[in-house]
């Protein structure tokens, strides 16, 4: 390398400089001096490390707007690739930890637009459709955080850890189909912010639930007992095939002749090593010698599974001492050996072995498919306090996934996941219930990057709010998996989530001064009654007990209608498409009278929910739909109801209906479909149990109407329908709702 005095860029046309070469020592003494920095300089890891790793603090607060944070924190990738080793790192963080933050990243939340919770939803059917989102998506990230808190530094240390999950096949006799649904808004929405799809699909981590994994170690039991790995040459494996070609013949008598020299030079050498083993004589491509358990083998390569099903036949027929053994390799592949053994009780020890390694062979390969449910038996097993943020569905896709199928019932799913995770925090909860945090948040989103936003400012902002102080350690040695975290990443919204936590603890008098590894926050007295407790949905206005499985009203919610009486609702699909909610409850009112119906809710487009103010009215109004429906006149025309039964296709039922379509596993886009999908005609609505006696209280309706009207000389016993006047009709349709609900009380 030439060093030169001086660097300057050369201008067009310039006339370049003559260089002035300096002497080999003086060239060594300046380079030396220029590099020095360098030198000193920590590498560039090393760097980024003390970067990543600084002290945390998130930038200053615009009034706790949802602006993504530049987060400047080490986040821990694990793959397939590096689980093990994160694993055991990760093992000795959560038993240190006080609490341990947890966030999911999910390919979707809903699978149809009525599949998303509504407010006037009854707990049962909010739990049936948050069942239905944990089944059919996928979760694509788990994000884990342990938090430590350091007496030394007064702040908690913090190790976020942001997990890879792609389902796949990983069992060779697992017939499940691993299917999953994507939401594009959602898929659009992790795209949004840099979700790294490729790492996810090709290094993904896989597993197993505790259920998958109970029923793959019975077919491993199945197969360990019935299948015919190894088969000695007395079993009784099949019937012997008739030679009917020459080739079998001449193969069979080759076979035969070559398995006897080799075990005559077995048996007239009392000593077997390699060298025999290995003498051109006996050692082939196809027959390759070998040792299998300390006894003389040949590996059989490259013959056709006729001719192995030959060579097994004639080591029944012709040779006491052999065994024909099957294994399988790592990658599944089968080995085929011919075994030599000294006598029968050799050969039952020797099938006993292979068998044995057989079944463990299969048991690593379970314990190794249930990949990332190994960080959920840490967590279950530590029975450390998990904080997240409306976490239900998160908690249901963890069930879901790594647990079992979930119940049909709340309550039930409920006692389940507690026994799982004995301490659950929800930091959403935790903002609402409390009156001095109620106030610190008026007015605020409570969305997690808001909160975040808002209740950890950064230092050197004055603040009344004095945060608990955050840090955040990656490793030295592998920092080639850290990167730093983003929004909506699972590992960073575990870490936001947990310092959220924190600074509400703080926000409640509880003091970590004197926090010990082996102290359990969840048994704090000022914390232990937000414990457990957490909102199914951001609409739901109830709070839910994990450890009773009851709910109860959330007294920080403010509802948009009316209390629900479940008892006075109806369920109306299939209308006209140009029909609004206030053309339907219009209609209604005009028959039922203005103040007859409390609450009217789209489900979607297709179907709306109408709750009367009086349970009597559902019956009234199922009843009165089906006789109008069955009376082919002018008045069922143009009746007020007819607004809603034009086109004959409109149904209507009572509130368990919309019930029973809801826990179907059927899935169509519009309500209207899923309710033909899942309920016939004949079963969906109530019918009146006299539709006779219906069809003559419309008749004597009519009549009573029309005989009431000045100058009238006959009744509708001297005329047919096509008489029917103008007056006629208005009388009926002033009077028909009053006269109809008096005959059908008085039947």
């Amino acid at each position: 390398m030439a060093v030169f005095d001086s660097t300057y860029l050369l201008q067009p046309n310039q006339a370049r400089p003559t260089a002035r070469l300096h002497p080999p020592a003086t060239v060594a003494m300046q380079c030396r001096r220029r590099l020095a920095p360098l030198l000193r300089a920590p590498p560039p890891r090393i760097l980024l490390y003390r970067l990543l790793s600084s002290s945390y603090s998130s930038p200053p607060s615009s009034g706790g707007g949802d602006e993504a944070a530049a987060s400047g924190v080490a986040v821990k990738q694990v793959t397939r690739g590096n689980l093990a080793e994160a694993l055991e790192e990760l093992r000795a963080r959560v038993r240190d930890a006080a609490f341990v933050g947890f966030d999911l990243e999910m390919s979707g939340v809903t699978s149809a637009p009525w599949r998303d919770t509504f407010e006037l939803d009854r707990a049962d059917v909010r739990y049936l459709k948050l069942r239905d989102s944990a089944q059919r998506f996928a979760a694509l990230q788990l994000g884990i955080c342990p938090f430590r808190w350091d007496p030394a530094k007064s702040a908690f240390v913090a190790h976020p850890h942001n997990f890879f999950i792609f389902p796949r096949k990983e069992l060779p006799y697992d017939n499940s189909s691993h299917e999953f649904l994507c939401q594009t808004s959602s898929i659009d929405f992790l795209a949004k912010y840099q979700f790294d799809f490729n790492t996810c699909f090709h290094e993904g981590i896989s597993y197993l639930s505790r259920a998958q994994e109970e029923e793959a170690l019975q077919k491993l039991n199945v197969l360990h007992h019935d299948a015919i790995s190894v088969s000695s040459n007395t079993s009784e494996e099949g019937e012997d095939a008739p030679l009917k070609s020459t080739a079998d013949l001449l193969f069979t008598e080759r076979m035969k002749i070559r398995f006897n020299e080799w075990c005559d030079a077995i048996r007239s050498n009392s000593r077997v090593d390699n060298n025999l083993l290995g003498s051109n004589k006996f050692g082939t491509d196809q027959f390759q010698t070998v040792f299998f358990k300390m006894r003389p083998a040949v590996m059989l390569n490259g013959f056709t599974s006729h001719q192995l099903k030959l060579i097994q036949q004639v080591l029944r027929k012709n040779f006491k001492d052999l065994m024909y053994v099957c294994t399988f390799g790592e990658d599944d592949t089968s080995e085929k050996r011919v075994v030599y053994t000294d006598n029968s009780d050799d050969s039952i020890l020797l099938m006993k072995d292979v068998q044995q390694d057989l079944l463990t062979s299969r048991k690593a390969k379970v314990e190794s498919a249930i990949g990332i449910r190994h960080v959920i038996d840490l967590l279950a097993s530590e029975r450390k306090l998990i904080v997240g943020h409306s976490c239900f569905l998160d908690i249901a896709q963890v069930y879901s996934k790594f647990i079992g199928p979930l119940p049909s019932s709340i309550k039930d799913f409920s006692l389940g996941i507690n026994k799982v995770f004995p301490h659950i925090a929800d930091t959403r909860h935790l903002m609402s219930a409390n009156d001095a945090v109620q106030y610190l948040m008026r007015q605020k989103s409570k969305s997690l990057s808001s909160a975040f936003s808002f209740l950890c400012p950064t230092a050197a902002e004055s603040s009344t709010r004095t945060p608990v102080k955050i840090e955040v350690e990656a490793d030295e040695t592998t920092l080639s998996c850290f990167a730093s975290g983003a929004k909506h990443e699972a590992g960073y919204d575990a870490f936001m989530t947990g310092s959220v936590f924190a600074q509400l603890c703080a926000h409640l008098d509880i003091n970590f001064e004197h926090l010990t590894p082996k102290e359990n926050l969840a048994r704090n007295n000022k914390l232990q009654k937000y414990i457990n407790h957490l909102s199914p949905s951001f609409n739901s206005g109830t709070v839910l007990d994990l450890s009773t499985g009851t709910e109860r009203p959330d007294t920080g919610y403010k509802s948009r209608y009316p209390a629900a009486v479940y008892d006075n609702v109806v369920l109306i699909w299939r209308f006209q498409s140009e029909l609004r909610a206030k053309d339907i409850k219009d209609a209604i009112c005009k028959v039922f009278g203005p103040a007859s119906v409390t609450t009217i809710f789209s489900i979607d487009r297709t179907a709306v929910l109408v709750q009367f103010s009086k349970q009597e009215s559902v019956n009234d109004f199922l009843d009165l739909k089906a006789t109008l429906e069955r009376t082919d006149s002018a008045i069922s025309v143009l009746h007020p109801l007819s607004t809603i039964l034009q086109g004959g296709k409109t149904r209507a039922a009572n509130y368990e209906t919309y019930r029973d379509i809801c826990n179907s596993s059927v899935s169509k886009y519009f309500f209207a479909d899923q309710a033909e999908a899942v309920c016939p005609a004949s079963n969906t609505e109530l019918k009146c149990e006299n539709l006779d006696a219906g069809d003559a209280h419309l008749d004597e309706t009519t009549n009573a109407s029309v005989q009431r009207g000045e100058g009238t000389k006959y009744t509708s016993k001297n005329r047919d329908n096509s008489d029917i006047s103008c007056q006629d009709i208005l009388d009926v349709l002033q009077d028909g709702k009053t006269l109809f609900s008096k005959r059908i009380s008085q039947t």
